[in-house]
């Protein structure tokens, strides 16, 4: 029997299905004891920050395709 991945993700999420309020607490206890109380404020930040800048590229590299393909229509 021949599956796709996105098949095999969806059984896997199925199988496990959302994390829950002990996962997230586990995960929380866990990044605590890795990084400390200090320097977990400034890793969340630099975590948003890093986000909004990969929103910022996809989203400017859709507007540089569009640009690429009216440069080319211009020159037909």
């Amino acid at each position: 029997m021949l599956m796709t991945v996105s098949s095999m993700a969806t059984g896997l999420f199925l199988a496990f299905g959302f994390p829950g309020l002990p996962e997230m607490l586990i995960v929380l206890v866990i990044c605590l004891v890795l990084f400390g109380g200090a320097k977990l404020p400034s890793l969340m930040r630099n975590l948003g920050r890093s986000a909004n800048e990969f929103k910022r590229g996809m989203s400017e590299s859709g507007d540089d395709e569009d640009e690429a393909t009216d440069r080319t229509d211009e020159k037909v």
